[in-house]
């Protein structure tokens, strides 16, 4: 199971789902309530503790007792939640530069709100809604420029098109609480892990690895160097291996 993050939906994994597929494995790919093609009702509940219960529920609807997950940023969030919760569901888990601790949101989402908290007269009413504040998110969250070209931001930016882009992406925004991450007790955490880590990310503090490795036992850590927040863009075929590697070591009697 593929848990994007903040900014963008299931077409992050794109590329990575199709390569789990190849190597025998099925894959899922959800957009988070309130995110990509997903619904945005009204009064509906975004925290990363509400994203875990929708997730354990989507699980629950597919007839997918127990699965992988993999989570990339805020997803990595969710991913933790859902882990320590329903620790039946969960076989493994893979967290991509991840929210963890008080690093929950991260500078991209602040970045986000202070961007519309300042042009929010401007942007409000501009027909291209959340663009101007989400396409600097996209670039800075790549270590090349080249992985995010204008039509690729454009597509992450089509739910956000509009007046209402941007008041439902401050919505989401502003659902991300520290405390949904940092209540977490990550020692308990039993199922094998890997920490995934593209070392020119901006947006989380550089010692969240470390300190998520050291909570969790077990767990890998791998350094990705020259790769910035979205390792699916920029590394999806070192990231897949990652994931590989730990339904391997999931599946093997040492585990």
């Amino acid at each position: 199971m593929l848990v994007h993050g903040f900014a963008t939906s299931s077409f992050v994994w794109r590329v990575v789902g199709p390569l789990l597929a190849a190597a025998g494995h099925t894959a899922y790919a959800v957009d988070l309530l309130g995110y990509g093609e997903s619904d945005r009702p009204l009064e509906a509940n975004y925290s990363i503790a509400a994203q875990a219960e929708y997730l354990d529920r989507a699980l629950a609807a597919l007839r997918v007792p127990r699965a992988a997950v993999v989570g990339l940023g805020v997803g990595g969030g969710i991913v933790q939640r859902l882990t320590l919760r329903h620790p039946a569901r969960v076989d493994g888990l893979v967290l991509v530069n991840s929210v963890a601790f008080g690093e929950c949101p991260g500078r991209d989402v602040r970045t986000v709100q202070l961007g519309t908290a300042r042009f929010a007269l401007r942007v409000a009413h501009g027909v291209l809604g959340a663009a101007p504040l989400l396409r600097r998110v996209l670039e800075d969250s790549v270590a090349r420029k080249e992985t995010m070209p204008a039509r690729l931001v454009a597509r992450y930016l089509a739910p956000y098109v509009g007046p209402d882009g941007v008041t439902h992406l401050l919505t989401i925004a502003r659902a991300l609480k520290a405390d949904d991450v940092e209540e977490l007790d990550l020692s308990l955490i039993r199922a094998p892990a890997a920490i995934v880590w593209g070392e020119d990310q901006p947006w989380l503090d550089s010692g969240v690895p470390e300190r998520l490795q050291s909570a969790i036992g077990g767990s890998s850590l791998v350094r990705f160097h020259g790769v910035g927040a979205l390792v699916p863009e920029e590394n999806p075929d070192a990231l897949v291996h990652v994931v590989l590697e730990l339904l391997d070591r999931q599946r093997s009697p040492a585990s």
